[in-house]
């Protein structure tokens, strides 16, 4: 290829960029070169101000050059700021010549100034664009554009005086967003980014304006407002440049469209007026949905996929909106909630198409599940009322029969309105949940929930019919047999829990009479009872609880005290011993033993005002604890049958009016002796005061007490007799603690005796005589004083030999 062809063909291959994007490129790299050099002098100082103790950076010796400071602004900052504001203040000033000089000039002089400064103002972008200063030019054409809206009001006020404003504003803003729209369109304006936008700005008005001028009414305005906001979403869909605009007014737009159908669906007065409404929100729908299509496969992922799926939602909260409008204008009231719900549960049919984007189907997946989840929260009450209600009787117990099942659950509570359809609404969410969830991983807890939603609508089907009393009794029976059954023969443990809660409602609901009470406690003993087979940790101290209900309800019905029957009551305990030592190792023996105790203690709260029947009852108990211990696992239960056998003798001698405390004492002391002999015949070097000592100083101590304060003879004589037996026992088999407490007590014994005597012999003697011999009594131990300490370490080494 020849010379004279290659170089004028590289010429043109060669990319020079317009000056005004060249000035712009060289603006933006001189803007990141100063923020990288103020970046690298801020890490600079760091620097020095962390290594200032170690080194010091070089001082010059020559004369300091002057620093140039750093500039705080960036040059395409301070040029935009200017420009802004140049254009602001001449914005102004046309406004105030326009409002304030107007009057001044003639027709002809308005119009040549309007037209000269518009078109002046519109025409100065060219050169400048030209020149490359295309900041000072966007400034320049805000300014036109602001006029341009000016001469629309001037235009007005001097012309078209006699228009009204509403039709006036929606021709100006439809001519303006025109105007501006061609302007932004012009070869070299083009380069501008402020027209087009202003005018998809103005072009928010027109429709909004000409339905007022219209008098088109609330319906009209929303269709505006919604046209509006489908006009917005197109623009923003397919044009790259004003997305951001477009999407901002669809949003704001939209948002105001929605929020005034749904009132107008609200509150709509009949069918006719409903359906317009659900024809704005379904207008609303579609625009959600084709916004929100745009995400799919195979298109232009334009709204992202988090603003898809939001719209999808969107799109299919305001379809079930506008039909369920309808069929609420249509039906009554009690069928609101069942055909908002069936619109839900008809979202999923929507999802069975495979050409639908993946973005859409989760978005009207989770608007269905809005739905169903804002329906569940509608049947609460009514569930909640149907399980806490049957709880006042316990204040009002045998009573009488209530009339229906709702007066029985509704003693102290009001019944929500409305709620006549709340087991048709829990029943098709769970049928729901049982058919369309197909997933592995979630059918299983989907399983389980359809369990529990089938359970409550069972559960308020008595109450909410208004069915007789003993149907509602039955009725909630079959709900918990069937939690059970749930439980055990498809192996889902938490259906355990509403089996339970139906149970514990159950009970509470059958104290209105005595029949109902004692046949439904019957029932609930053998149902839990007859699952203790797979579910025992749960089952088996629950069976327990309903038995010892029954018991106290059997005594009552047979016109029993109560500490009568605290006696029937101790079966309970009985049988829980009796089956944990069956159980041995099972993870139910420990809660079947718990509950056992907690039966016991409220035995024992029974008999709490008869003495003599507490005794017996603290008696019965120490059995139940006795047998227990005799497992090799529960020895300590040992000392709890020690304990309860001593507090039902104590509480024997009280009833007796017994005020001896040897009576309260020796019955603790007599087996603490048995039980100290046998450990020291097993373990031989036991101490005697581990053996012997507690039971011992048991009762001794207190008798010492008593004896010291006892002016008759007899006490301190038997006691003295006592301890003389035990000091020669404990010398006759050598045991230290015999011995020590033996002689203790006899001493003080002896010492209360012959006090009396020297308190007398003290009164009769001189006063000079007591001193004198306290003096001979230090002079003969002071003389004696090595064969003393003699004798002591004898009897020191005496007592350490014993055991």
């Amino acid at each position: 290829m020849s010379r004279r062809v290659t170089q004028p063909t590289l010429q043109g291959m060669t990319h020079i960029p317009p000056p005004a994007e060249e000035l712009r490129l060289l603006d933006a790299e001189l803007w990141q070169l100063d923020a990288r050099r103020a970046q690298l002098l801020a890490r600079r100082a760091w620097l020095v101000a962390a290594l200032q103790p170690k080194w010091q950076a070089p001082q010059p010796t020559g004369p300091m050059p002057a620093a140039s400071p750093r500039p705080e602004a960036s040059a395409p900052s301070v040029q935009n700021v200017l420009l802004v504001l140049g254009g602001v203040l001449l914005t102004v000033a046309a406004m105030v010549f326009t409002l304030v000089s107007w009057g001044h000039l003639g027709i002809t002089g308005r119009a040549l100034v309007l037209s000269a400064v518009t078109v002046a103002a519109l025409a100065a972008p060219l050169p400048l664009l030209k020149r490359g200063l295309r900041s000072t030019a966007e400034s320049v054409a805000g300014l036109g554009l602001a006029l341009t809206v000016l001469d629309a009001v001037a235009l007005h006020g001097a012309v078209f005086l006699e228009s009204p404003g509403a039709p006036y504003t929606a021709v100006a803003s439809a001519l303006l967003a025109g105007l501006w729209a061609a302007y932004g369109l012009l070869p070299r304006v083009s380069e501008l980014r402020l027209p087009r936008p202003a005018a998809l700005v103005a072009a928010q008005l027109p429709l909004f304006f000409w339905a007022i001028a219209a008098d088109a009414g609330s319906y009209g305005l929303t269709a505006a407002l919604l046209v509006t906001a489908g006009f917005d979403t197109v623009v923003a869909l397919r044009t790259k440049s004003l997305r951001v605009v477009a999407a901002i007014g669809a949003y704001g737009v939209g948002a105001w469209g929605v929020l005034a159908a749904g009132w107008l669906t609200w509150t709509a007065s009949g069918p006719s007026a409903a359906a317009r409404a659900a024809a704005l929100l379904l207008l609303a729908s579609a625009i959600a949905l084709a916004a929100a299509w745009r995400a799919g496969p195979g298109a232009t992922r334009v709204p992202g996929e988090e603003q898809s799926l939001g719209l999808a939602l969107t799109a299919g909260l305001l379809a079930v909106a506008a039909v369920g409008g309808v069929g609420r204008s249509a039906l009554p009231e009690v069928w609101t909630v069942p055909v908002h719900l069936a619109l839900g549960i008809a979202l999923l049919a929507v999802l069975r198409p495979a050409r639908l984007p993946e973005t859409v189907r989760r978005g009207l997946l989770r608007a269905s599940g809005a739905v169903q989840a804002l329906s569940f929260l509608w049947t609460l009450p009514v569930v909640g009322v149907v399980v806490l209600g049957p709880l006042s009787w316990a204040s009002q117990a045998w009573t009488g029969t209530p009339p229906d099942a709702r007066a029985a659950v509704t003693s102290h509570l009001t019944w929500p309105p409305y709620s006549g359809t709340v087991p048709l609404v829990l029943a098709a969410l769970a049928g729901v949940l049982a058919l369309a969830v197909r997933d592995t991983t979630w059918r299983p807890r989907a399983l389980t929930a359809a369990l529990g939603l089938a359970w409550g609508a069972l559960l308020t089907v008595p109450a909410v019919l208004e069915l007789p009393y003993a149907a509602g009794l039955l009725i909630q029976g079959a709900a918990t047999a069937g939690a059970l059954a749930a439980a055990l023969l498809l192996s889902r443990p938490v259906a355990l829990v509403p089996a339970l809660v139906a149970s514990m409602s159950l009970a509470f609901l059958s104290l209105a009479t005595r029949p109902a009470t004692l046949s439904t406690l019957c029932v609930l003993v053998a149902l839990f009872a007859a699952a203790s087979w797979r579910a025992a940790p749960v089952t088996a101290p629950t069976a327990l609880g309903y038995a010892a209900a029954l018991a106290c309800a059997t005594g009552a019905a047979a016109g029993w005290s109560a500490p009568h029957t605290a006696l029937l009551v101790l079966t309970v305990p009985a049988a829980a011993a009796l089956l944990a030592w069956r159980l041995t190792d099972s993870p139910a023996t420990l809660p079947i033993e718990l509950t056992g105790a907690a039966t016991a203690l409220l035995a024992v709260a029974l008999a709490a005002t008869d003495l003599p029947m507490l005794a017996t009852v603290l008696a019965l108990c120490a059995v139940i604890a006795a047998g227990t211990a005799i497992r090799a696992d529960r020895r300590p239960v040992g000392y709890a049958a020690a304990a309860l056998f001593v507090l039902a003798t104590w509480v024997r001698l009280a009833a007796w009016d017994m005020s001896a405390p040897e009576a309260y004492t020796l019955p603790v002391t007599i087996p603490a002796l048995l039980v100290g002999h046998l450990r020291r015949r097993r373990v031989p070097e036991t101490s005697s005061w581990t053996a012997y000592g507690p039971g011992l100083a048991t009762t001794l101590l207190p008798s010492l007490v008593m004896a010291w304060g006892d002016p008759d003879w007899t006490r301190p004589l038997l006691l003295g007799l006592a301890a003389l037996s035990l000091t020669l026992m404990g010398g006759g088999y050598s045991l230290q603690a015999p011995l020590v407490l033996g002689g203790s007590v006899l001493t003080l014994d002896a010492l209360h005796e012959l006090a009396p005597y020297i308190v007398q012999v003290t009164d009769a003697l001189p006063r000079w005589v007591p001193p004198a011999l306290a003096g001979l009594l230090l002079l003969a131990l002071g003389a004696t004083y090595e064969r003393r300490i003699r004798d002591v370490r004898r009897m020191r080494d005496f007592l350490g030999s014993l055991h």
